[in-house]
């Protein structure tokens, strides 16, 4: 199974008089390449907010770019290691979602 990562921001909250950003809610989806019996690949997702410390240089809010504010957040929640277990947990719901080890029902229905 091969799993790909999608991070996203999805929306930022900021000061008005000089526009520094001061959390991130951002979004992250595991797609699988497996196919469930619909024909859709298997996801997972999580979401979450960070805080960011005001830095000695502003880039002006307009300039910013999605992927350099997820840096900015990766870093914020811990860095790589961090990252590696979200993404990790995220692959073992996958799993989990593809070939369960528990299933709930009743035998006379």
């Amino acid at each position: 199974m091969a799993t790909t990562f999608a991070w996203k921001i999805n929306t930022l909250e900021r000061e008005i008089s000089d526009g520094f950003v001061f959390t991130a809610h951002y979004s992250v989806v595991a797609i699988s390449d497996t196919l469930d019996p619909e024909g859709n690949p298997y996801n997972s997702g999580a979401y979450g907010s960070v805080a960011f410390q005001r830095p000695d240089d502003l880039i002006p809010y307009d300039e910013l770019t999605e992927e350099q504010v997820i840096g900015w957040m990766q870093q914020a929640l811990g860095g790589d290691e961090k990252v590696a277990e979200i993404e990790a947990a995220l692959e073992a719901r996958l799993s989990e979602l593809i070939s369960p080890k528990t299933i709930t029902g009743t035998p006379w229905s």
